[in-house]
């Protein structure tokens, strides 16, 4: 296991979903709304408040009464560390397996929670360290920052 593999707290697919969620959802400037998380990951609203209570007790997210919840520094490095993983697997998958852009995103969803970061940077150099997606969309760095 690479050092960096232990740099991120041991996460449920799951969980990782909710980061995702929540970054994507926040990125307007407010809150991640209870019912807004549970209609992005197609749950009951009732399902969204513990594991946002967990993702916040591992100092991943803060919540605001009536607001939503929030993603903390560490908690943004980690959903970026995620999407970035989505995109590299998305990229090799078109890129080397000839996937098309249209049918990478569920094969990526769930590849992206079990495959290593050795792997992602090693998929990353195979395919040239793209910096966008096949759909355009920008590819955070490794280091969990957005570009």
């Amino acid at each position: 296991m690479a050092d960096h593999d232990l740099e991120r707290p041991a996460l449920t697919g799951q969980a990782e979903d909710y980061l995702k969620a929540i970054y994507e959802l926040e990125r307007n400037g407010a809150a991640a709304g209870t019912n807004d998380i549970a209609a992005r990951l197609g749950i009951a609203p009732a399902s969204v408040t513990g594991m946002v209570q967990r993702l916040a007790r591992l100092g991943l997210a803060t919540t605001e009464r009536y607001r939503g919840a929030r993603l903390t520094d560490a908690g943004r490095a980690a959903a970026l560390q995620l999407i970035r993983r989505h995109r590299i697997i998305e990229s090799y998958l078109v890129q080397r397996l000839g996937f098309t852009a249209d049918d990478v995103h569920d094969e990526a969803e769930r590849l992206e929670h079990a495959a290593s970061d050795e792997l992602i940077e090693r998929m990353a150099a195979a395919i040239g360290n793209p910096t966008e997606d096949p759909h355009g969309t920008p590819i955070p760095a490794s280091q969990g920052q957005s570009k």
